[in-house]
């Protein structure tokens, strides 16, 4: 294992590093300590190594990752693991707002609550959470799927495309477009898939599905006051 203290190296340089990892490397393991909610912490990587972070991190924690896992053994802050493409982000604690923002794929995991705009504008991300999320999450969503153990706040969905919205509590309140859907075998299937790639022990029929009216998709007067 590499372990780099963020003290005593420096963002940049810590971040060169892991950069520096190839899909052949050997130092396939890392650790980091003293993050002291520094920004931008393992930024930008592209090989399957696994970065383990030992404390809270501040803005766009493993933003636009690719084959890496990261894992966050605290609280992440806002817009981590944005346009995410491949690979793992597990956080140990909460998750801050705007989490996964324009998520194209691989798999967010948080095992507390996530803050508000959760998946915002997802394409393809996966996002699962043991807790709850805030208010208008996964906003104009257009592909993937979101995962909720506890309850959704305020405009779930609103102005969603093809995102799927799994909640098992209580849903504050559906955006624009978003509709209460059936919730079919392939979609239990689907859901305990998920589940079990985060790690979440949970029963895919307690959930609830929810997505996109399609009645937004091209403009109608008849809808303005939607829009």
């Amino acid at each position: 294992m590499q372990k780099i203290d963020l003290s005593e190296t420096g963002l940049r340089a810590m971040n060169k590093m892991l950069h520096g990892q190839s899909e052949h490397t050997n130092q396939t393991t890392w650790e980091i300590v003293n993050p002291k909610g520094s920004h931008a912490i393992a930024c930008g990587l592209d090989a399957p190594i696994e970065v383990t972070v030992k404390g809270s991190t501040g803005y766009y924690c493993a933003g636009m990752n690719q084959q890496a896992t990261v894992n966050i053994h605290g609280s992440a802050g806002p817009g981590t693991g944005e346009n995410i493409m491949s690979g793992k982000i597990v956080i140990e604690g909460d998750a801050s707002q705007y989490l996964g923002a324009t998520g194209h794929g691989g798999m967010i995991v948080v095992k507390g609550n996530a803050s508000s705009r959760c998946g915002i504008s997802m394409k393809g991300v996966n996002i699962v959470v043991q807790g709850n999320i805030g208010h208008m999450s996964a906003f104009m969503g257009q592909s993937g799927n979101l995962v909720v153990c506890g309850d959704a706040g305020d405009a779930l969905g609103d102005s969603c495309y093809e995102a799927r919205f799994f909640i098992r509590g209580e849903v504050k309140s559906l955006g624009a477009d978003c509709e209460k859907k059936e919730m079919r075998e392939e979609h239990l299937a689907l859901l305990q898939q998920l589940l079990d790639e985060a790690g979440i022990d949970a029963d895919p029929t307690e959930f609830t599905r929810y997505g996109s009216a399609r009645t937004l998709y091209n403009f109608d007067v008849d809808n303005a006051g939607a829009y």
